[in-house]
């Protein structure tokens, strides 16, 4: 359900069966192939996550992005990892 909710709130199209099925990943945004991670306390990115999401991004054709929601409630801290060569370029259209 928390998937359905932070997919709606960045305006990303959810994946049907969070990426089991043709479209991988849990949503689409904008060119970012998007997977959500939920912990109260931490989250643990290590390379086979990684792997996993810019694999899922690689075969829907987008760039990988994972996004991080910390807390529970009210006191969330949201959070988008991304390659830094893509944040460069996104930096140098600005």
């Amino acid at each position: 359900m928390s998937e359905k909710n932070e997919s709606k709130r960045i305006g990303a199209k959810q994946h049907k069966n969070s990426g089991r099925g043709i479209k991988k990943g849990d949503a689409t945004w904008k060119n970012f192939t998007v997977d959500f991670k939920e912990n109260k306390k931490s989250f643990t990115l290590n390379q086979d996550v990684w792997a996993k999401a810019t694999t899922d991004a690689i075969k829907n054709n987008n760039d990988p992005a994972i996004v991080v929601v910390l807390g529970e409630g009210n006191r969330k801290t949201r959070l988008a990892i991304i390659e830094l060569d893509l944040l460069d370029s996104l930096i140098d259209e600005v």
